[in-house]
């Protein structure tokens, strides 16, 4: 054996394999697929969705029960790679596809319609070139960055990946959906050349596939290249997907296998989503062996996430001319064959959808694997969001961020680790736009803060909720837990500040609606004023008319907030359409107004059958006022009439 001893000095002394060399850092791939809801996977839950690989990856991974994007995917997409808070980086809404601002330009509109109360802040349409991105950071430490599929933060050159720390990207903008189709030719016309009849007004470097490619599967192509062009040298690599957003290419052959399925749970049936989960599903698989078959498997961290919840908006767009024209484009023509007007998805048992603050709107899937370190087949409930992935990635990576560098999110690497957790006092979503407002999670309890009424929508400028009771956001209990509601009210008025958010502000020339409009005084006057209705009596028996509740159907439910300093009785008295007057008796209901200064929640039911015809609100006559802040209708069809006077 001695002849082979200098053979083995010799081997003991080269990089990586003396005993204290140190290890090779991690790969990292990102994986992010558009619109998947919380429960689109069987690893989440799903009984009608086909998802081996994806549920095999569950088993192999830690499984997040509590993570967050943002309710839009471009402010996700933003936190993903700076770390902050899209109230920081202003990236609010999905408009990274539309023409940048030009810099220094203010973010509040400057004309608004007087019909609005508030001026609302837009969106900035790009991620600014400043920032130090996950990508320039990684790049910087002797990555490799390729950026592959949806971007979504920036139309024009100077904002592509390309300029924010990516070395290699396969993308085209605008980039709200896929370039042109799901399929190609994709219609990509390369920056410097002309355009001509395949190759239209988006740009990037996406080029065109065999007739018919499927852009899922040759996004995948692509990363599985950059993958195998130097597997020795560290990479970090963005496959951000299109699927599973419009406008919905899918296979048909996949589709077809769906079209009879049922749910067993009775939520999901659509299966156009079903068919398009299947190639995100096939393309995860085919990542992760190629990582096998590179022998870099062990080495490699993979973080599974969406951008935002799952779609639950209902396809309803009245197309029934283009439909008898002939003129639906394709993929319209083909989602309405198997799908109908079906929404994709369904995220039940968490409230509502893509769009809004609701836990369905913004709690998605999120599953991280780095064999042998992070446990297999763990689950964890630690609160954790996208603005996290930044620092925890960078940790994991041996680095952290720049000294100069402001970081909102938290890195959650000892969790994964299983060596420790993250001290977060509170979790804050920014969204000024379409039902506007913020949210902020502390342990178990949410509040939502509204800027504006629309009851339609919501219960009340504040919804308070406890998501260990209640996760599908059920019951709202703001009004009996002021003090609760008041606390966490504390923390966003904290966060707007820390942050520099742009707080909606009060349109000078609003012409607002009468807010007492469709109430009709009896024996009394009403005056409105400080967020409440005034009643005052000079009756013996003083009511108000409530009309515009004949869009409704009986019977009637009723929330109401009310107070009185010297209490009474009020009483609800009713005739239906189909009745000329009022019965001598019956058809009523009473309550109780406590007296005090305190304001007292009312919730009746009003048995009323059919059609309302008349409805009156009666109070008990005496010489202090009756005050009303909210008045809250609902029909047995889910249809809503609200008179708000708290709203701005």
């Amino acid at each position: 054996m001695r002849p082979f001893l200098p053979a083995l000095l010799l081997l003991s002394a080269l990089p990586g394999l003396s005993e204290g060399a140190p290890k090779p850092k991690p790969n990292v791939v990102l994986f992010l697929v558009d619109d998947m809801g919380w429960v689109d996977c069987g690893a989440y839950g799903s009984r009608y969705y086909e998802t081996p690989r994806i549920d095999r990856f569950s088993r192999e991974a830690m499984r997040f029960t509590q993570a967050y994007s943002q309710p839009l995917c471009s402010p996700t997409r933003a936190s993903l790679l700076t770390g902050q808070y899209s109230a920081r980086h202003r990236i609010t809404s999905a408009t990274g596809h539309t023409p940048p601002q030009a810099p220094g330009t203010s973010l509040y509109p400057e004309k608004v319609p007087p019909t609005s109360p508030l001026i609302l802040p837009e969106s900035q349409n790009y991620l600014e070139p400043s920032q130090y991105t996950l990508a320039e950071a990684l790049r910087d430490a002797g990555y490799r960055t390729g950026h592959f599929g949806k971007w979504h933060l920036g139309l024009t050159q100077p904002h592509w990946p390309e300029q924010q720390g990516f070395q290699v990207a396969f993308h085209a903008e605008p980039s709200a959906g896929p370039p042109g189709a799901y399929f190609s030719p994709y219609g990509v016309t390369p920056p410097g050349q002309p355009k001509t009849e395949t190759r239209r007004a988006t740009l990037g470097t996406i080029t065109d596939g065999p007739p018919g490619e499927y852009i899922t599967d040759r996004l995948t192509d692509e990363a599985l290249k950059f993958i195998a062009a130097d597997p020795t040298t560290p990479f970090y690599l963005n496959l951000w997907h299109y699927g599973v957003h419009g406008p919905w290419g899918h296979k048909e052959s996949y589709t077809a296998a769906f079209a009879g399925k049922t749910d067993p749970l009775g939520r999901q049936d659509n299966p156009v989503m079903a068919s398009m989960l299947k190639s995100i599903d096939e393309s995860l698989g085919r990542l992760l062996d190629k990582l096998d078959e590179l022998g870099i498997a062990e080495n490699t961290i993979v973080l599974f996430t969406s951008d935002n919840g799952g779609n639950t908006s209902s396809m309803t767009k009245d197309d029934s001319k283009a439909s008898r024209k002939n003129d639906l484009d394709p993929l319209t023509a083909s989602y309405r064959k198997w799908a109908g007007h079906k929404p994709p998805t369904n995220n039940a048992p968490l409230r509502d959808g893509k769009g809004k603050l609701y836990e369905g709107g913004v709690r998605v899937p999120l599953m991280v694997r780095w064999p042998g370190v992070i446990a297999p087949g763990t689950t964890n409930d630690t609160v954790v969001g996208c603005i996290d992935a930044y620092p925890t990635l960078l940790e994991l990576c041996g680095l952290v961020p720049k000294a100069t560098q402001k970081i909102d999110g938290l890195s959650y690497a000892p969790v994964l680790r299983g060596t420790g957790s993250i001290q977060r006092n509170s979790y804050f979503i920014w969204f000024p736009h379409l039902i506007p407002g913020v949210s902020v999670r502390q342990g178990d309890w949410k509040l939502i803060r509204r800027f504006t009424a629309r009851p339609a929508d919501y219960e009340g400028l504040h919804e308070l909720f406890h998501l260990g009771e209640d996760p599908g956001e059920t019951t709202n209990l703001a009004s009996k837990m002021p003090d609760k509601v008041k606390e966490l009210n504390a923390l966003i008025d904290g966060f707007v500040a820390d942050t520099g958010a742009l707080y909606p502000k009060p349109n000078p020339h609003s012409k607002r609606a009468d807010p007492a409009a469709g109430l009709v005084a009896r024996s009394c006057q009403i005056t409105v004023g400080s967020g409440v209705l005034r009643i005052d009596t000079d009756g013996n028996d003083p009511f108000l008319g409530l009309a515009g509740l004949r869009t409704l159907r009986g019977p009637l439910s009723l929330s109401m907030r009310i107070r009185s300093s010297v209490g009474g009785t009020g009483k609800i008295q009713w005739k239906t359409a189909l009745q000329p007057d009022f019965p001598a008796s019956g058809q009523t209901v009473d309550f109780p107004i406590p007296a005090g200064a305190d304001w007292q929640q009312v919730n009746l039911t009003i048995p009323l059958e059919g059609e309302p015809g008349v409805v009156r609100l009666h109070l008990p006559p005496g010489p202090a006022p009756v005050e009303i802040e909210r008045l809250d209708w609902s029909g047995a069809d889910g249809t809503h009439k609200t008179w708000n006077f708290a709203a701005p």
